[in-house]
């Protein structure tokens, strides 16, 4: 894996991993690989400062992959339990949510925990209103 500065044609810059420099060559060529910020498909490697190893040989890459490769299993574990409590302690009303969340802040039934499925645009609506939710992204489950 190799790791590269990537700027898209309005200027943002952003990192990028690849296979290898081909790879990374062949997606750019193909317009494959799209800004994050803006969504521009037409990219380019970006001047970036060579990764220097660190004492002993150990490279800062290899590094810092490894750091960021705990930290993602640390918050794939954390989301996971947050969605078995929240599963176990709340009712599922699928895509009702907007609905019954305005219901129980509006005191038209009582106060309890309830988790489903919502748009982005009744999502904005509920905040607009002084609904309290929040949005929590449910990772798939990897038991079915």
């Amino acid at each position: 894996m190799i790791l590269f500065d990537v700027k898209c044609a309005k200027g943002h810059v952003f990192e990028a991993w690849f296979r290898d420099s081909n790879t990374a060559d062949r997606q750019m060529g193909r317009r494959a690989l799209a800004c994050p910020t803006c969504g521009n498909t037409k990219t380019a490697k970006a001047p970036m400062a060579p990764r220097i190893g660190k004492k002993g040989g150990t490279a800062v890459a290899k590094t810092e992959a490894t750091e960021m490769a705990a930290m993602s299993a640390k918050l794939r574990k954390e989301l996971g339990e947050l969605r078995t409590k929240v599963e176990s302690n709340c009712d599922y009303v699928g895509e009702k949510f907007a609905e019954e969340a305005r219901k129980i802040h509006y005191g038209e039934t009582d106060p309890r925990g309830i988790y489903g499925e919502t748009s982005k645009d009744e999502a904005r609506a509920l905040a607009d209103e002084g609904v309290e939710f929040a949005r929590i992204p449910w990772l798939p489950r990897h038991d079915s």
